[in-house]
């Protein structure tokens, strides 16, 4: 896969989770609350990822997870915090607003990331265009929250 390939593939990521809050919001008023949601939407997606994992016909390849780091298996946490925040701050502060935060801070951390080279990936140094990249962003996101 060619790396336009791959921004392009985050690109389209990246408009379905501006869409993913909105639609856990809207089933947060209909089940009672941000937690029944978040769960909903939790499970639907384990099970569409069991689905994949059982019937590609490989093996689920869960042996290493006995050798696994407590800190690697933090994923799903993460996730859960995220999905419940946008659940409470979408309808609150709206799309926009919330993505902007959520956007310029990723990005932060991704150059910070990058800078270290963290978790044994490849290392990218910060330079002035990414720095102001950056700083341009929240810029943006504060004009886009205007509350």
């Amino acid at each position: 896969m060619t790396h336009l390939f791959l921004f392009l593939l985050m690109l389209c990521v990246g408009a379905v989770a501006a869409l993913q809050p909105l639609v856990n919001a809207r089933l947060a008023q209909r089940v009672g609350g941000f937690l029944p949601s978040a769960l909903v939407s939790f499970s639907v997606g384990a099970l569409v990822l069991a689905t994949l994992v059982l019937g590609s016909g490989r093996s689920p390849g869960l042996r290493g997870l006995a050798g696994a780091s407590w800190w690697e298996l933090t994923g799903g946490l993460m996730g859960a915090l995220y999905v419940s925040s946008t659940i409470i701050v979408y309808p609150r502060i709206g799309a926009a607003a919330a993505l902007a935060a959520v956007i310029a801070a990723q990005l932060t951390a991704g150059l910070l990331l990058d800078h270290f080279g963290a978790f044994g990936f490849r290392q990218i140094a910060l330079d002035w265009q990414r720095v102001l990249g950056v700083v341009l962003l929240f810029v943006g996101a504060v004009l886009v929250f205007r509350s």
